[in-house]
């Protein structure tokens, strides 16, 4: 049996070309301003003759710099959080670094290029988030990275979902950055980005474009499925109520162990979620089926059960020979995962 991917990573070690842009790199589209049009005599002459307005200039740069520092870290912690529900194992039905579950046009290295396509946009995102940006420009961002996800990918929907989900998330935690207050303090907790994806965007996530042919547009009218514009308008409350708190339950059960947790919260997501892709493959049955799969692991003591990999591996086996794939119980996973990593700090 492949041995899983258990260490734990700071989203700072990830490759970020938001964060080259910060240090100088060619790929930002955030540009700190600086005083020009004079010589350095006459800005020197001019600081000595006001320093007060010179002080004010340096603290206006320098809180440019935080934000797009802080806007770059933002990033890198959603895209790290994309690979850590990749690393994920098992994961009943989904693509991960040991194989590709139900899945037959993807694999690790097509999710590992997303990843790296859309990190920049995240950063985008938490950027226009802190500028107070309308759901129309923070739509506009996410369309871009959706055509940057189908190019690295050749035309597959790897991460669509998570660019919707996380993307708002992004622009949530920007959004604190105008009290420059740091990620890791209260401020930055899952139920505050919640509110304010839910306060400012909520009703224009709602009543916006809605996709055609979508999985989760077919489920809505099929089944009644709220899907992601549902979760995301109210808040994303079951990242709040069921992942985060899964989470938390893994590492009482399995401490030191980073892997433990992560799968304990994506089988809670799975007992609890009315998964559009499980929909769209299983009809009700196969979500019914789905759910109580999950159910089972966990009234068996989930993680804390002796052999919980072999038992989760069975779980995963089965939905593979049915074909059965919880994408949506994915988005949700990583974004469990972004939200913990704020609250923790990066």
């Amino acid at each position: 049996m492949p041995t899983p991917l258990t260490e734990k990573r700071s989203a700072l070690e990830y490759p970020s070309m938001a964060r080259e842009a910060v240090a100088g790199g060619s790929h930002g589209a955030i540009v700190i301003p600086w005083p020009c049009g004079a010589t350095a005599e006459q800005q020197f002459d001019r600081d000595r003759q006001w320093p007060d307005a010179a002080d004010a200039r340096a603290r206006s740069c320098k809180a440019d710099r935080w934000r797009v520092a802080t806007a770059g870290a933002i990033g890198a912690a959603a895209a790290a959080s994309l690979i850590d529900e990749l690393e994920t194992w098992p994961k009943p039905g989904l693509v991960s670094h040991v194989d590709t579950g139900s899945h037959t046009d993807m694999d690790a290295g097509t999710f590992r290029r997303s990843a790296a396509a859309i990190e920049p946009f995240y950063a985008d995102l938490a950027a226009a988030g802190a500028a107070g940006a309308g759901m129309e420009e923070l739509r506009r961002i996410g369309i871009d990275a959706e055509r940057a996800m189908l190019a690295v990918t050749n035309g597959v929907n790897t991460h669509r979902g998570a660019i919707f989900g996380l993307g708002l998330l992004s622009a949530a935690a920007g959004a604190v950055l105008s009290a420059e207050q740091p990620l890791s303090s209260s401020a930055c907790a899952g139920s505050v980005l919640g509110t304010i994806v839910s306060q400012r965007w909520g009703r224009a996530i709602l009543t916006g474009p809605v996709p055609l042919h979508s999985h989760g547009t077919n489920a809505l009218r099929r089944y009644g499925a709220g899907g992601a514009r549902a979760e995301a308008a109210a808040g994303f409350p079951l990242a709040m109520q069921v992942g985060l708190p899964a989470l938390r339950c893994g590492r009482r059960l399995a401490p030191g162990d980073a892997l433990a947790p992560r799968v304990q919260a994506f089988f809670a997501l799975l007992s609890a979620v009315d998964d559009t892709n499980l929909l769209h493959r299983g009809g009700a049955a196969g979500l019914e089926y789905a759910r109580k799969a999950a159910r089972s692991f966990l009234a068996g003591g989930g993680v804390n059960q002796p052999g919980w990999i072999e038992a989760a591996v069975a779980v995963h086996q089965d939905f593979v020979s049915r074909r059965l794939s919880p994408g949506g119980c994915g988005d949700l996973l990583a974004i469990t995962l972004f939200l913990d990593k704020l609250e923790n700090g990066l």
